[in-house]
């Protein structure tokens, strides 16, 4: 029970972090779509655990493996099954997890909720699981392909270091270059130091996200209860350490007056358009055919290699210190999850727009 994401757009994952291995399937990719493995894994290599001094040092291949709805280099519209299997768990390093809860962690709520838990990295509560959105993602870009829209995800905040201007003012090609993938090099060194400074001292940082999607078509979403925003909303706090979620101007607009921050309407060779784009690209629920940008804040990693106090499950006050592999800051690898997230939801609009027109 809600293990699935989407409408027409489906992902249902299964698996946990200290599992067999972590997978999903898709359903309503439609047929004809060309499946780029290459393209795939590499969404999954920019996920992965290792990829630098900055993340997590568990050693994982994450190499997918595909069971079904791919012929011959295309998809052909039927449900597209897949797993990647764990190689490098170490599920020794929780054994004295077992009887006690982690601060800020899902073990007491899961406890409470099933009368049972994983306590081997948080089970189906791991940022693990992701594996699977990022696949699904990767399968939903390659359709937006080719639909001309495109989705770039980069780290604009790392704790108190944070970029100074909007996504317009940076070259975003330059994300990939450097670990934290932040377009302003820089700052993706300040950025750096901050992380590496909170992983030697055994605790963890938080930031924000920021995503643009263009060549977004106008009309996408519904105008009450399926608003696109909020269809955005949802699955970027679905995702693990996620806290907060605002797209166009957001808080900032409140300090404007109304004024200032409407996007007055002009006839650009034919087509009508925006000035401005205080909006984030969607007004009344709807996409309007601008680029559509969205913030995302992450919380610090909840496991902190330091000794805390909580209590065991007999309620017994206690201290706990942690061991095991952990992210000093999710940021860099929840860059390709929060841009899979955002992909499945707009294939997932779009192919709901094309059901509601005859």
């Amino acid at each position: 029970m809600f293990n699935s994401f989407g409408n027409i757009f489906r992902l249902t994952s299964f698996g946990e972090s200290h599992g067999k291995g972590i997978g999903g399937v898709v359903d309503g990719l439609p047929p004809g779509i060309v499946i780029d493995m290459d393209f795939i894994q590499n969404e999954l290599n920019r996920r992965r655990p290792g990829q630098s001094d900055i993340t997590t040092s568990r050693q994982e291949p994450d190499q997918v493996e595909f069971f079904s709805g791919i012929f011959e280099g295309k998809s052909t519209g039927c449900p597209i099954g897949f797993i990647v299997w764990n190689k490098n768990q170490h599920s020794s390093d929780y054994k004295n997890l077992q009887k006690v809860y982690r601060p800020s962690h899902a073990d007491y709520t899961y406890t409470v909720k099933y009368g049972i838990r994983d306590h081997r990295g948080g089970g189906r509560s791991s940022a693990r699981e992701t594996i699977s959105r990022v696949v699904g993602g990767a399968l939903a870009k390659l359709a937006l392909k080719q639909l001309g829209i495109h989705i770039t995800a980069y780290t604009s905040q790392v704790g108190p270091i944070k970029l100074d201007s909007d996504y317009t003012n940076y070259n975003l090609d330059l994300i990939e270059t450097n670990p934290v993938r932040c377009p302003d090099p820089v700052k993706a060194k300040e950025m750096e130091e901050v992380i590496l400074k909170i992983k030697e001292e055994g605790d963890t940082i938080g930031g924000v996200l920021t995503c643009v999607i263009k060549g977004c078509p106008i009309g996408l979403g519904q105008p009450v209860f399926g608003k696109l925003h909020a269809a955005l909303g949802n699955a970027m706090l679905s995702i693990n350490a996620a806290k907060a979620f605002e797209y166009g101007d957001g808080f900032k607009g409140l300090k404007m007056k109304g004024s200032e921050q409407n996007d007055a309407f002009y006839n650009n060779h034919g087509h009508i358009e925006t000035r401005t784009n205080h909006s984030g690209g969607i007004q009344g629920g709807i996409s309007n055919g601008q680029d559509i940008y969205f913030r995302v804040a992450f919380k610090p990693v909840a496991t902190v290699l330091m000794e805390q106090e909580t209590v065991n499950v007999d309620g017994i006050d206690t201290t706990l210190k942690v061991r095991g592999r952990h992210d000093p800051c999710v940021l860099p690898r929840a860059v390709p999850i929060v841009e899979a997230m955002a992909a499945m939801t707009i294939l997932d609009y779009y192919l709901l727009d094309k059901t509601t027109q005859l």
